[in-house]
Formats: C-alpha cells, structure tokens, sequence
C-alpha cells in the first residue's frame, strides 16, 4: 500500500498546516479562522510549494458544512429568537436587504450577471457564526440585552441563508431559462417543484423525523455504549443531510440542519453536541483550508479597488445598516454599535454561498475571489473594532448573573466551584445542603442556566480568564474546587486562581494516570481520580481495603 495518496496527504496538509496558522492566528489575538483560511492558501493552487487535491478538499469541505450546519442546528433556539423577534427579525431582514442590494450594485458595475450579484450580494449580508459568539464571549455579553439581540439576529439570518441555499439552484434556472426565452411555465415550474420538494422534506422531518429521531437515540442511548451513540449521532446528521439530497434534491445544508434542530429539542441534545464536536471542529477546519485554497492572492493587486469596495460594504454599509436600525427601534446608542461592529464580518455562510455560486456557474471567480479576501481583512479588523466598540460599556448592560453576584459580594472564606456538570451538580448539592457559602465558574450557557435556576450563585465564562476568577471572589476563597472533566484544562486553571491567591487550597478532579501526574507536577495538593476513588470504595465495602 502506498504510503501517500492524495486524500491522505490533502487531509494531513490540511489539518498540520490550519494548526500551526491557527496556533500563529491565537498568539496573534486574532480569530482561528483567519489562520485555517492562511493554512489554505499556503496549501493551495496559487502559492508555491505543496498542493493540495483541490477536487478532494471540496469534498471533504461537503462533510465540514453538513456538519457545521448540523451544529447550528443544535443550537438554534426558537426561544432566544422569540424573546427578541419584535428587533431581530425585521432588522436582520432589512440589514440583509441592504447589504445585498449593494453587493448587486458593485456586481453590476464589475459587468457579472443578475444571479452573480444577488448570490454575491446575500455572502456579503451574513455575519459568521464563529466570529460573533467569540467576539461577544470575550467581552462577557452574551447573556445581555444587546448579546441577546445579537444572536438572535444572527439567527434569522442564518435562517435566510439556509433557505438562499435552496432557492438559489432553482432561481437560477429560471433566470436561464428567462434569457434563453422560456414560456411563463418554465419559469415557474423549478421554483414551485423546489419549493414543493422542501415542503415534502420539511413535513417529513417533523412528522417522522421528530418521533424516529429522539426514539433511535434513547434506544442506543440504553445500550449502555458511548461509541454507539456517538456514532448513532454522526449517522443522522450525515444520512439526513445525504437522504434529503438524494431522495428531495434539496442541499446537504438544509437537511442537517434540520437534523440538528430536531436533535436539539431532545434532553440528549448537549450529550450530542459533547461527543461530536471534536469531529466536527476538525471538518470545519477543513472547510475552511478548502475555503481558503480558492483564493488567489493575486487579486489583491489585480483588484484593489473592487477588494476595497467589497470591505467597505462588509465593514461599513452592514454597520451603518445595522446601526441605523436599532436606533430606529428605539434602543441606546451603546447597544446599535455592539450590534453593528458584530454583524461587521462575514464567514462560514459566505463561503457556502460562494461555492455554490461558483459551482452553479452564475458567480465569476473574481467575485468568489473577493468574498475570500473580504471574509479575510473582515475578521482580521473585527476583534479590534468590537473591542473599541465595547469598552465604555455601560453599567446597565452587565447580565443579570454578574449583577447579582456582585451585589450580593462573596463572602470572605467561601468555596469556588469550577464545572457545574454532573460532578459539579452533585458536589453543590452536598454544599448547599452543608450551608457552605460557594459560587459557581461555568460557560456553557445550558449548564449556568441550571445553576441560576437552581438559585446559585454563578459567574458565566471560563476559569482560565482572571476576570471570571475574580468575579467569583477566588481572592478571599478559601477552597477551588475543580470540577471539569478534563485534567490538563484543571492544571490551567489551578496556575490562573493559584497567582490570584497563593494560599488557595485546591482539589482538582483528573481521569487517567497521565492528568494525576500532570497535576502533580504542578502542585496542586488534593487530586480526586475517579476510577482510583471507586476502586478503593468497592475494596472497603468487600473488606479488602
């Protein structure tokens, strides 16, 4: 067997290269994205050096979307768009209007065809996904107001673009079919047949799929087998997204997400989302080395000055957009620019949307070429135009979780707790029950929901940020306990809390021989392995210990 073929080398290229771009990108302060989209053009057609299978890499891009768009899926909720429906839906469809309607105008000038602007127009309308969440978490807004609106804005673009991936094909065959002369039936028939194929695929999804679904996954869920499940998780997202294309002719993208969504109502959604998210950070990776090994870096001298125009729409016509807008609903100026600079950048649908241009034969390569290089300079520019945005931040715009814990100020000699999983639970449970004053660390945002419904105290964010140790008091605490499923992550955070307060004592948790010994070395004085715990609790009830 040979030892290089040319899917194992775009695989290897792709994911060896993204990680050192990406390492270069996060020691930079820069989005990881940024670094795979480098990674991609270093590997590709247009940059000396080794070159990657391109037909190969949009394939293995196919799987990278079906998944992604599986996770967006996962967490969309109806709820979080509902509580900001009166601003984000009207908003996002009016900032999506006028984006697109510039994009067609720049098309127009550049001489590209009707359907090439519109297509050019909408990647130029949304926002990534990626982008936003990190560039809100980093500035601690997600639970506020104006995160909320935010996000929920985001959604329903996201829902505007997944709907865009389905007309588009259709839309333009009736465009060609227009120039070539058609009767008024040609012209409709593909748009109506698309739209009847969806609704056919819709209905099936929530009348068979919303009982099949949930049914397979509690079956495989009593087998008691974590890799079944993880691989029951992974079928469904790809033979939903495979089914839908093949049996409805409608895009991979909408099938899985729609997968997704359906998966996302069920109390296993966040145990989906665990154990497939190491795959699909890695397809998504190789999305965006395929992404990038499109671009030719030539346009950045051959067009400078549709490149800039292309920016200045990202950058400029979405803000302004998006800023009027929320002044128009009547929110504070604080709020618009937060939501303005977010929505400044453009990612993972833009890049979805310019293959399929491309591939449909209606978007030049220039065009695509420009998305590329706007979707670059637009993330790079973004942390740093949203931390400006961002620093006067009033008071008033604090969540409620943070509010509450500073108000209530932790008390002198409390406990820490770090993780509110099922260690986490169980661990506030006993201390609550003992009266022990503590104050929960989490950042998964299901997770802090529960905490602060159970009426804890709870700073969201993660523990390997000062800022979120300090929040929670870890100054004057007398004990951290750790209580993360990851040891190495555990050893991080005990070097964070341990510089804030030397005399902290610390318990960390750690599944395997090698975290012990990592922790070990770093001193942290107590350390609870699990299996070790159980083995001696099992040797004492027999007698043996």
């Amino acid at each position: 067997m040979p030892h290089h073929t040319p899917l194992i080398g775009t695989i290897v290229a792709g994911l060896v290269v993204a990680f050192i771009m990406g390492a270069i990108a996060h020691r930079l302060k820069l989005s990881p994205l940024v670094g795979y989209l480098v990674a991609g053009i270093m590997v590709g057609p247009f940059t000396p050096g080794f070159v990657a299978d391109t037909a190969l890499a949009n394939e293995l891009a196919e799987i990278g979307v079906i998944l992604l768009m599986f996770g967006v899926g996962l967490h969309f909720s109806l709820k979080d768009l509902l509580s900001v429906k009166n601003i984000a839906i009207p908003g996002a469809l009016a900032q999506i209007a006028v984006a697109t309607g510039l994009g067609m105008a720049l098309a127009h000038v550049m001489g590209w065809p009707l359907m090439g602007g519109i297509d050019f127009g909408l990647a130029l309308s949304v926002a990534s996904t990626v982008v936003l969440l990190r560039a809100l978490q980093g500035a601690d807004l997600v639970e506020t107001r104006r995160g909320r609106i935010a996000i929920g804005w985001l959604i329903v673009e996201d829902l505007v673009m997944v709907l865009a991936l389905v007309l588009l094909p259709a839309l333009a065959t009736v465009i060609n079919d227009a120039n070539t002369g058609a009767g008024a039936g040609a012209l409709i028939a593909p748009l109506v047949g698309t739209l009847l194929k969806v609704a056919g695929f819709v209905a099936l999804m929530l009348v068979v799929g919303r009982r099949v679904i949930p049914w397979a996954l509690h079956w495989v869920v009593h087998t008691g087998s974590r890799e079944l499940f993880r691989l029951a998780v992974l079928a469904i997202a790809l033979g939903v997204a495979f089914g839908a294309a093949y049996a409805f002719d409608v895009s991979f993208a909408l099938g899985a997400f729609f997968a997704g969504m359906i998966l996302g109502e069920t109390p296993l959604s966040r145990r989906a989302t665990e154990e497939t998210l190491p795959l699909r950070d890695a397809f998504a990776v190789l999305f965006f080395v395929s992404v990038g090994m499109l671009f030719n870096p030539a346009v950045l001298v051959e067009q400078p000055l549709p490149l800039l125009a292309t920016v200045a729409i990202i950058i400029v016509g979405k803000s302004i957009a998006a800023y009027a807008i929320v002044r128009l609903f009547g929110k504070p100026a604080d709020t618009a620019m937060t939501i303005a600079i977010s929505l400044a950048q453009i990612g993972e649908f833009s890049f979805i949307l310019a293959t399929l241009g491309t591939g449909l034969g209606v978007l030049p390569a220039d065009a695509r070429d420009l998305i590329l290089a706007g979707a670059i300079v637009s993330i790079f520019l973004n942390p740093i135009l949203f931390s400006l945005a961002v620093r006067g931040r009033k008071q008033d715009e604090v969540d409620a979780e943070a509010a509450r814990v500073a108000a209530e100020r932790p008390p002198v000699g409390h406990v820490v707790l770090v993780g509110y999983g099922r260690v986490g639970k169980l661990i506030a449970t006993r201390l609550t029950e003992r009266s022990v004053p503590f104050v929960v660390i989490e950042g998964d945002g299901a997770e802090a929901e529960d905490a602060q419904s159970a009426g804890l105290s709870v700073v969201r964010g993660s523990a390997l940020e000062d800022r979120h140790l300090t929040k929670a008091g870890v100054r004057k605490a007398h004990h951290l306990l750790i209580a993360v499923p990851e040891g190495f992550e555990g050893g991080a955070i005990f070097e964070h809390a341990i510089r804030l307060n030397p005399n902290l004592a610390v318990v960390a948790r750690a599944h395997s021989d090698a975290e012990v010994d990592y922790l070990e070395k770093l001193g942290v004085p107590q350390i609870v392995m699990g299996e070790r715990e159980l083995a001696g609790r099992m040797l004492s009830l027999c007698g043996a210990n």
